[in-house]
């Protein structure tokens, strides 16, 4: 099984994404320098499928390319996904350290 090579930091962050033009809103529980976790409900598209996550933060809406990894399920719904960001910004990993040093 492979292992992650950043520590995922617990997170509760509302994010939206749209996904074969349909729109999704979703909760951020974990994140790292490199992917997160996101609990949805409800979710209706295949695996590997690449899209646009946004964002908030205080003054900004970051967009973030990602990669669907990971797809968990509970019961009959799919209800998470883990995703691996493609190329993030470096706005984005100076708001991941800044929750790093404040950890």
């Amino acid at each position: 099984m492979e292992r992650r090579t950043l520590q995922r930091l617990p997170v509760n962050l509302k994010v939206e994404f749209y996904c074969n033009h349909r729109e999704y809103f979703g909760t951020v529980t974990n994140l790292s320098e490199d992917g997160m976790f996101i609990t949805t409900k409800e979710m209706s598209f295949p695996f590997n499928s690449e899209f646009e996550v946004f964002l908030p933060l205080s003054e900004d809406m970051l967009n973030i390319h990602v990669k669907v990894k990971r797809i968990t399920k509970s019961g009959d719904c799919y209800d998470g996904i883990g995703v691996a960001l493609l190329e993030p910004s470096e706005k984005y990993r100076e708001y991941v350290s800044s929750l790093r040093s404040a950890a």
